[in-house]
């Protein structure tokens, strides 16, 4: 992943059901001032989904938390704290990008008129190749009747192979 990490938000992983955004706080404070603490809900069951997200107002003091709460047990449970990649937006380029869905409007119109382009040229092309084969068709079909005229008339032939002879 070549994504820029937030350096003074950590993710918290493994949390108990138990654990809320008050419980977190009081866990992650003693390293210093926490700006914001999170734990992303679950719709179906409103209830976390047993991670959460605390930033602190230093970069020192998330790493101090970092180093300390890796591994250490909150309610019976083993923490994972790492630090957060940011929040990332459907949309963009990728399909999930760290950017708003209309940052990408230029390149959309852009890529749009290029396919449309690609699609008129291909549809020209396939015109002429189908003028070129009913031609190809047409000649061949009229170098059979001029070989079924002169198969047809033997004294036509003959006569003209006389002429050309005595000439």
């Amino acid at each position: 992943m070549n994504q820029p990490v937030q350096k003074n938000t950590l993710y918290v992983g493994g949390l108990a059901e138990e654990v809320d955004e008050k419980i977190l706080h009081a866990a992650f404070v003693p390293f210093g001032e926490v700006k914001d603490v999170k734990t992303p809900l679950d719709q179906s069951t409103q209830k976390h989904r047993s991670f959460g997200f605390v930033t602190f107002l230093e970069r020192e003091d998330a790493a101090a938390a970092m180093d300390n709460m890796d591994g250490a047990e909150l309610f019976g449970r083993v923490l994972t704290v790492n630090y957060a990649f940011p929040e990332r937006i459907k949309g963009g380029e990728q399909g999930w990008a760290a950017q708003p869905i209309w940052a990408d409007a230029d390149t959309w119109f852009e890529r749009q008129q290029q396919e449309e382009e690609m699609q008129r040229l291909q549809a020209e092309q396939r015109a002429a190749m189908q003028v070129a084969e009913k031609l190809h068709r047409e000649k061949l079909a009229a170098e059979r009747e001029g070989e079924k005229e002169e198969e047809a008339d033997p004294m036509a032939a003959a006569e003209a192979q006389a002429v050309k002879q005595s000439s």
